[in-house]
């Protein structure tokens, strides 16, 4: 039996009923990998078979003994490369750190481990998590499974086209303005951002540490919301991590809770902008009208400061950066330039060498808006309206339950055909102001466009508030009916 594009829900029963066992699965799992990422490039590095089915084995045995410490034990997972991992590299796609092994794991690893799951590699992303199309890899793009001259998505874009292509139920992202969002939207995929501070970021390469949240991947919400249950959490060694208890989300799936009836949900008429594209906009309005056919109001909202998102994102963002950035010099991390004459030198050509261009052109951006004399008329004009941000969610929320709209602007786009930066830059409208103002949100595939690319619609809740997120999600879901995989991928073409 394949274990292809089987939910992780699915897989989870099968192992406890003995349908299938661990070992099973992850060497289904590796063989697909082997098989198929040659034409994805989704993987940067893939675990060592003899050791993936070790911990396979263990789970099997700690299962038949009733010790399962976890519903997700013995079930395969992929892990985004910027995630420190001692069995791995961590390479966060660059040159810079090219063979780099962290000393330790992050705590989202921590607690995968803690729940059984088997991690068989890590995933490609645009270098430092910064992009949105997976083009900027210091060691090659990703491919988007549903047609491989089209890009995945970004910068989380290996973890999404590793999920939906088959060759893993689950895997982690990071999501600074869209990352897990954005491609899971360009893949037709599930992928959820929790709100700044449910999962800890200990251990995840800091791109803008404000604004910088793991999530997960699956193709399905309730998988998202297992995986979800075992990464959430308060983490002594972050600080920014909530101290708000993690509640059993699978479980409000399907209950009587699991329900659209009586919900309020925001539209908000700032997403009616140039560039949206009609089959996305279609997909949209036919969102809504299944949530209000089942029992859902539909209110028209206003978040005026929106309109200012891209360009208070990328302040903030690369301003971050800008700082994060500094540490990597040729001294403590990764490969050093050679040749060099003095110290200074060294620096400049590591930095040179290392970084890639959309990098050098963040920590240029975030460098100016921190120097002396533009500090005030950029980053702190930026904080202020981030703080705008905020307050406007905050009183549209008191309004409405959930904001509803598209997760990007258009599906996956081609190779090299956002060659321009701000044109990229714009594939992030719909998603950024979740991260600025530390919402959670969610995207859920909604349709195919007329060439079979997969169209994402967004859901977006109250700080803290996933298990109603989550709860409105899969009972949409269940309404769109997505189904079906990138044809390439399906069953018996591996």
């Amino acid at each position: 039996m394949s274990t292809a594009y089987r939910s992780a829900a699915g897989l989870a029963a099968d192992l406890r009923d003995g349908r299938i066992d661990s070992e099973r699965l992850v060497s289904q799992t590796l063989d697909r990998i082997a098989a198929l990422d040659g034409k994805l490039h989704a993987c940067l590095s893939v675990a060592d078979r003899e050791a993936a089915l070790s911990a396979a084995r263990t789970q099997d045995r700690l299962r038949s003994e009733g010790r399962a410490p976890s519903p997700l034990a013995g079930i395969p997972i992929l892990v985004k490369d910027n995630i420190c991992t001692r069995a791995f590299p961590t390479t966060c796609g660059s040159k810079i750190l090219d063979g780099y092994r962290p000393t330790y794991d992050a705590s989202v690893v921590e607690r995968l481990h803690a729940a059984g799951l088997v991690i068989v590699g890590k995933t490609n992303l645009d270098e430092f998590a910064m992009g949105s199309s997976t083009e900027n890899s210091g060691f090659g793009p990703t491919r988007n499974p549903w047609d491989l001259a089209r890009v995945p998505g970004g910068s989380s874009g290996g973890s999404a086209a590793a999920v939906a292509a088959g060759l893993v139920p689950l895997a982690l992202g990071s999501d600074t303005g869209g990352s897990v969002r954005q491609p899971a939207s360009f893949c037709g995929v599930v992928g959820l951002k929790p709100s700044y501070g449910r999962v800890s970021r200990y251990g995840l390469v800091a791109f803008a540490s404000s604004l910088d949240q793991i999530g997960p991947f699956a193709r399905s919400v309730e998988d998202v919301a297992l995986l979800l249950e075992v990464i959430a959490g308060r983490d002594d060694r972050d600080a920014t991590s909530g101290e708000i208890p993690v509640p059993r989300y699978a479980e409000t799936l399907g209950a009587a809770g699991d329900s659209l009836a009586g919900l309020r949900i925001g539209l908000p008429k700032e997403y009616f902008v140039p560039g949206l594209d009609a089959e996305v906009a279609a997909a949209m309005d036919r969102a809504l009208e299944l949530a209000r056919g089942a029992g859902a109001e539909v209110r028209e909202v206003s978040l005026p400061s929106i309109v200012h998102g891209v360009a208070t994102y990328y302040l903030v963002a690369t301003a971050e950066a800008s700082s994060n950035l500094a540490r990597y010099d040729g001294v403590r991390y990764g490969p050093r330039a050679r040749g060099a004459r003095g110290l200074r030198e060294m620096y400049r050509a590591t930095r040179r060498e290392g970084f890639g261009a959309e990098v050098k052109r963040r920590i240029i951006l975030g460098t100016f808006a921190l120097s002396s004399g533009y500090y005030d008329a950029y980053y702190a004009k930026a904080q202020a309206v981030r703080g705008l941000m905020r307050r406007d969610f905050a009183r549209v929320f008191e309004a409405v339950d959930l904001i509803l709209g598209p997760t990007a602007p258009t599906p996956a786009f081609r190779f090299g055909e956002k060659d321009d930066p701000l044109a990229m830059y714009l594939s992030d409208i719909y998603t950024l102001p979740a991260n600025l103002a530390e919402l959670p949100g969610i995207s859920i595939p909604a349709a195919l466009s007329r060439e079979g690319m997969p169209i994402g619609i967004q859901i977006l809740a109250r700080p803290f508030d996933e298990t109603r997120l989550l709860a409105a999600s899969h009972a949409l879901e269940r309404l769109l009916a997505f189904a079906g995989a990138p044809p390439g991928f399906s069953e018996g073409k591996s």
